[in-house]
This record gives C-alpha cells, sequence and structure tokens, in this order.
C-alpha cells in the first residue's frame, strides 16, 4: 500500500485534523462533518441510526473519527473520494480558511509521503503515471498469489528483477526478459479465448486487443526476445546490433508490464487508476 492515502491514515492526525481543529473559527461540528464525509468509505456501513447517534454530538463525532484506523475503510479508493469531498463540506461549514487550509496541508501530505496523486482544483486527487505503474505491479502481485503456478512465475521475474541489483551483465539481463515473457505467457494463457501457450500464439488468439496495431506491437517485441540471441531461443547473431544494457531491461520491461492489461482479465482497472466514484 505504499503511496496511498490508506497506509498513512494514523498520520493525518497530526498531519491534517489536528491543524485544523486548532484554527480559531473552526466549528464546534467540525468532526460531525468529517466523520459524515468519510463515513461513505467505510468497509462496513453504519445504520441511519448509528452514524445519526456519532452526528449528534461533537464529542462522540471527535472520538468515533480519531478511533477510526486503515482497516475502516473499504478501499484506497473509496477513501480518496471521500478525501475528495471533505473541502465541499468543510465550505459549507461558516468558517474561515477551513477549505483552503485543507486543500494545501492536502497537498503536503502527498509531498510528504510521496503519494501517488496530484492535488488539482478545487479538490481532485489525479493518480500519477508513476503511482499508476506502481499500482500495476501490486495488483499483478496480488492477482498471481491467487494461482500457485502465476504464482510462481511472478516470483522468478521479481527475483530477475532484484538480481540485476548486483550483477548488470548481459546474461541476467537477457534472464530478465525470459522470465518476463514467461509470466505474460501464464497469464495470457488463462483468458478463455486462448489455447496456446507461446505469447505470440496468445496475442494471436486473445480478443482483448482494442487496434491490431497493438497487438502487433507486443509481437514485435515477443519477435526480439525469440530472435535475439540467448533470450529465448538462439537467435539470429547476423541480427544482433550490440549487447544488451540497462537501459534495455528499464525500457523493454516497462513495456512489457504495459501489455499485462491485456493478457488478463483478473485486475479491476477503475481501481487501478484511482477513484471516480465510489
Amino acid at each position: 500500500m505504499h503511496g496511498e492515502f490508506i497506509s498513512i491514515w494514523p498520520e493525518l492526525k497530526t498531519e491534517l485534523w489536528d491543524p485544523l481543529a486548532q484554527i480559531e473559527t473552526a466549528p464546534d461540528d467540525l468532526f460531525c462533518e468529517l466523520f459524515r464525509a468519510v463515513s461513505v468509505a467505510f468497509k462496513t456501513n453504519l445504520s441511519p441510526e448509528d452514524l445519526a447517534n456519532i452526528l449528534d454530538d461533537p464529542v462522540d463525532a471527535r472520538d468515533a473519527f480519531y478511533g477510526l484506523t486503515s482497516d475502516s475503510f473499504a478501499s484506497e479508493r473509496a477513501l480518496v473520494f471521500a478525501l475528495e469531498q471533505i473541502l465541499e463540506a468543510l465550505d459549507d461549514l461558516v468558517a474561515e480558511d477551513l477549505g483552503s487550509t485543507y486543500f494545501v496541508r492536502l497537498g503536503e501530505v502527498i509531498q510528504k509521503f510521496s503519494l501517488r496523486y496530484e492535488l488539482r482544483s478545487p479538490c481532485i486527487l489525479c493518480p500519477t503515471l508513476p503511482g499508476i505503474f506502481s499500482n500495476l505491479i501490486r495488483e499483478l502481485r496480488n492477482h498471481t498469489n491467487t494461482d500457485a503456478h502465476l504464482s510462481s512465475l511472478m516470483d522468478d521475474f521479481e527475483s530477475s528483477v532484484r538480481a540485476i541489483r548486483t550483477d548488470s551483465s548481459t546474461n541476467h539481463i537477457k534472464t530478465c526478459i525470459q522470465k518476463q515473457i514467461n509470466l505474460l505467457e501464464g497469464l495470457g494463457g488463462k483468458l478463455p479465448t486462448v489455447s496456446g501457450n507461446t505469447l505470440g500464439a496468445i496475442c494471436g488468439q486473445a480478443n482483448t486487443w482494442p487496434h491490431f496495431q497493438v497487438k502487433d506491437a507486443i509481437k514485435q517485441l515477443y519477435g526480439f526476445a525469440c530472435d535475439y540471441p540467448g533470450i529465448r531461443h538462439g537467435g539470429t547473431a547476423a541480427n544482433k546490433l550490440r549487447e544488451l544494457e540497462l537501459r534495455d531491461v528499464m525500457a523493454i520491461s516497462i513495456l512489457l508490464a504495459g501489455f499485462s492489461p491485456y493478457l488478463t482479465d483478473g485486475l479491476n482497472y477503475e481501481n487501478l487508476y484511482g477513484a471516480a466514484h465510489v
């Protein structure tokens, strides 16, 4: 959960909520409104009666709000939606500086904890590209953990990436690319329209492509892996232009990872991107 609000929820007390409460014009029912706003993101919904009882007493609302934990929320996506709605709730209160202070401090929280969002006016938390990619890799790991074969392939790929940290030789780079191709073949082989077991055959049988040139792009990368000597096969020595380098493993691994959503139905792509609604 690195880079997400749900993982740093306990830190928000000192970084966000206490500073709001300390504003001189903060109303007594501040935590009533905060609790109401975040209640839409709860993992377990409160009954209307229980919610009303909490909101009727500012002290109870404050205690209940500060008693929330990361596990109280249904998902990162739900929590982000609630955080976006808080500004509107604060603007409805008759108190100066609450909304502006919240917006500024929310931005500071994003910077301090390197969260995977960019804050835009009026209060929209937009996922960043690094955040989306990081989330994709994490969700791929979560998905592969549900299948022993896929989990083994993912382990192999991740181990090959770590191995380059201590040995960035051409052989280790070839191994890394090979292990990632194996993983993509394992993922794609489980698509309902697929019977083949090589990435080229899988791409030809998958019906997930938005355009034939997208399909051809990954098939071209697979062709490289098959033709470059020592990755998948003996390859064609005459077609090799140079030895593989670190830039190759970075570029090719990122490209191949970017194609993984076309090779599995096991990911929730709205959750991968971020919150638009609960």
